[in-house]
């Protein structure tokens, strides 16, 4: 049988199979059953700024609710111990004793102490590593790329140093130079890279007039997005490498390792299909290495990536002149009646 164990960031998983933070992560029935289904690693649902300032808000609220109140009526203070962040540290921190397979924090934070703060707290549950979640949404006209990219350089840094277990950071990909961000946050000692976070945005219920935030899962399709900065990137980094986004089946998966990931994380397909389908994609990845005569993911990680592929073409623009030079390779026309 294939050998399907592998590294994310130094630690050792018995395939490369992550299950990415989502609600399916915040439930000890479900994070047990994933378990159960074998995945490599886990990665819990995020802890946001929203949450970590709601509790800073609530907690000034009740202290200041007892400002004219006798001293000795102080003991009838609310516990707020497991409240907001609080209790999803004491999840997280069950969750790692409850998983037999490695457990990932994941930190979606906006001011540089709630990065730094939060993290070591996260640590202290146990985790075996830390996913960074990096998005900016440049609302400013007077907001820089430069001065976004630093701030996100500084937090990670700040990140590394507070800690002792490995950090990732899990990007989008609407960097104007995601590779020349990637090697600044390789040099600045990332862990892992994640590529790419799926991002939710607004859409508009027309007949109500209001805002409305659809669910918003991946397609098989989007998984090539990730491959083409996954091919790009393999060799040229130190960070491990992670192709999030679009990873449906087996063969999703294998285009990934090809082009030389070390794991992938997967999350729609287990919405749409229930954490039946992770012990499927595993099984799909062990028969197509068995049918090639692979005996281990290091046997194919990185054959097709940039410098390996012999169509260096695969990863730049020219390959869209081509296909539109040569269509009908490409598409199948329909007869003309």
């Amino acid at each position: 049988m294939a050998n399907l164990e592998c590294s994310y960031m130094g630690i050792p998983l018995k395939n490369p199979f992550v299950m990415g933070a989502c609600s399916l992560t915040a439930h000890m029935d479900s994070i047990k059953r994933i378990n159960e289904m074998g995945a490599g690693a886990i990665v819990m649902q995020s802890l946001f700024e929203e949450q970590v300032q709601l509790q800073k808000y609530k907690l000034e609220e009740d202290v200041q609710m007892y400002d004219n109140w006798h001293a000795e009526m102080t003991d009838i203070f609310p516990d707020i111990e497991h409240g907001g962040p609080e209790e999803h540290l004491m999840w997280v921190r069950k969750a790692k004793e409850a998983s037999s397979i490695p457990v990932i924090g994941s930190l979606n934070a906006v001011n540089h102490e709630t990065w730094a703060d939060w993290a070591v707290k996260l640590e202290q549950t146990g985790i075996d590593a830390l996913e960074l979640n990096f998005f900016a949404i440049p609302i400013s006209f007077d907001q820089s790329a430069s001065d976004i990219e630093k701030a996100q350089i500084d937090a990670l840094t700040s990140v590394i140093k507070k800690v002792k277990i490995p950090v990732s950071v899990k990007l989008s990909p609407f960097y104007s130079s995601p590779l020349e961000i990637i090697k600044k946050m390789d040099k600045a000692g990332v862990a892992g890279v994640v590529l790419f976070n799926r991002l939710f945005h607004p859409s508009f219920d027309i007949e109500k007039e209001t805002s409305s935030f659809p669910f918003n899962l991946s397609s098989p399709a989007d998984h090539r997005l990730p491959l083409r900065f996954v091919g790009l990137l393999a060799g040229n980094v130190k960070a491990s490498l992670c192709g999030s986004n679009g990873i449906h089946s087996g063969s999703d998966a294998v285009e990934l390792l090809l082009a030389g990931a070390d794991v992938f994380q997967a999350v729609s397909t287990v919405y749409r299909n229930g954490v039946d389908v992770i012990p499927r994609i595993i099984r799909e990845i062990e028969e197509w290495m068995a049918r090639k005569g692979y005996a281990s993911l290091d046997d194919f990680r990185g054959r097709l990536s940039v410098e390996r592929n012999p169509d260096r073409f695969a990863y730049k623009r020219a390959q869209y002149v081509r296909m539109l030079l040569r269509s009908d390779e490409y598409i199948k026309r329909p007869k003309l009646i």
